[in-house]
């Protein structure tokens, strides 16, 4: 059974910062790209970004320099580093697993920015 588990979400002032975190169980993570997406209120999901097995980063491009993805392949998670975050960085932020034949999703974790 598979599963990706979220964490690290909560509330955070603007400016500030959060990492989230994903462990993924019942894969064999390290061939797995792993990547972050994300659904405001309203709005259409979209990629924030994605590291490829082999640790190449591809990030949205209204997000780079703010935000790092990073993987630890020997405890099977992948990390989002959130900084300088804005109110316009509120959002349900999903974990996803794929590779060419199958995908998978994690629950989602809220990210809330405000005063």
């Amino acid at each position: 059974q598979v599963q990706l588990v979220e964490s690290g979400g909560g509330l955070v002032q603007p400016g500030g910062s959060l990492r989230l975190s994903c462990a993924a169980s019942g894969i064999i993570f390290s061939i797995y790209t792993m990547g972050w997406y994300r659904q405001a209120p309203g709005k259409q999901r979209e990629l924030v970004a994605f590291i490829t097995g082999g640790g190449s980063t591809f990030y949205a491009d209204s997000l780079k320099g703010r935000f790092t993805i990073s993987r630890d392949n020997a405890k099977n998670t992948v990390y989002l580093q959130m900084n300088s975050l804005s109110p316009e960085d509120t959002a349900v932020y999903y974990c996803n697993a794929r590779t060419l034949q199958v995908g998978f999703w994690g629950q989602g974790t809220q990210v809330t920015v405000s005063s």
